[in-house]
């Protein structure tokens, strides 16, 4: 898939557990480890909205799109 999730980076540099994240989201922490581990095929603009907020960042420091040519080199 040639979107990226970089959630995992973000949760590092602001030191939060995927728990204390998924429960400042009001998310399930399964939910959230689907996201974290780019097993989800879809996600609500509320839900990245509240990430964003929560971890102070831009959707685009989540999310990166490689272009499918790039993710096979």
């Amino acid at each position: 898939m040639p979107i990226i999730i970089r959630l995992d980076v973000e949760m590092a540099k602001k030191k939060i557990s995927l728990a204390d994240l998924a429960e400042r989201i009001d998310l399930t922490p399964a939910n959230l480890s689907v996201l974290k581990n780019e097993r989800a095929k879809a996600i609500r603009f509320s839900t990245l909205e509240a990430i964003c907020r929560e971890l102070s960042c831009q959707p685009g420091d989540i999310l990166e799109y490689i272009p499918e040519e790039e993710n096979h080199e």
